[in-house]
This record gives structure tokens, sequence and C-alpha cells, in this order.
């Protein structure tokens, strides 16, 4: 469940930096895709459009994202999400094979490069 409410929570943080974050704003120029992050077993998932400098989510899974993350179980993706060096958590999940990439590799490290603008403002 908490692996469920954080996908959604990703989309309405992704939603809101589009509006007020430039810098965001900026990594999502001249990008029209789909994305999506899910369990192995695909009981979980959550797709992501990108438009128009725009952010969309919606619950389930699409035929061809761009690229999909597929975290071993809720459980692992959660803890993944939540790391605090999550960069080196997504390699060694990757490394363990508890982490599966399907599609353009480039958009995952764009995805992961985007991601640090999702951080609450310290202040």
């Amino acid at each position: 469940m908490k692996f469920r409410l954080l996908l959604w929570a990703m989309g309405l943080m992704m939603a809101r930096a589009c509006r007020n974050n430039p810098a965001f704003a900026q990594q999502l120029k001249d990008k029209d895709l789909v994305f999506q992050l899910q369990t192995q077993d695909g009981k979980i998932a959550r797709h992501f459009t990108v438009r128009d400098q725009r952010v969309t989510s919606r619950s389930g899974s699409v035929a061809q994202p761009a690229f999909a993350i597929a975290f071993r179980d809720a459980g692992y993706g959660y803890d993944t999400l939540q790391a605090s060096n999550k960069q080196l958590a997504f390699m060694q999940g990757i490394q363990d094979k508890h982490i599966q990439i399907k599609g353009n590799p480039a958009l995952v490290v764009w995805f992961q490069g985007a991601m640090k603008y999702l951080r609450p403002k310290k202040r």
C-alpha cells in the first residue's frame, strides 16, 4: 500500500513541480514520452505521461512505455525510492537483479536527474 501511495504522490509532486519549479520544467523541455514504475509481477503499476512540459500520471500500465522500472516487490520499490542515496540504491538493485529496466536506459538516467528537483526545499 505504501508503494502505491508513493507512486501517486510522485505524480502529484511532478505535476506541481512543472508549474512551480522552472528548473524541473526545463528538464521536461522537448520530452514527449510515457514511462512507468511497477513491481516485477505487474500487480502495482503507475504510468507517467510527459508532454508539453507537463507531467500527468494514471494508475496501471501501458503497452509500450519509453522505459519502465520494475522493482522486485512493493516493499523493495518503496525502500529504494525512499533511500537517502537513491542512485546507489538503484545501482545496487540493478546489479542484484532486484530492479529491471525495460526500454531506453538513457531516459532512466534523465528520470533520475529530474527527480532531484522534487526534493522539498530546506528552510
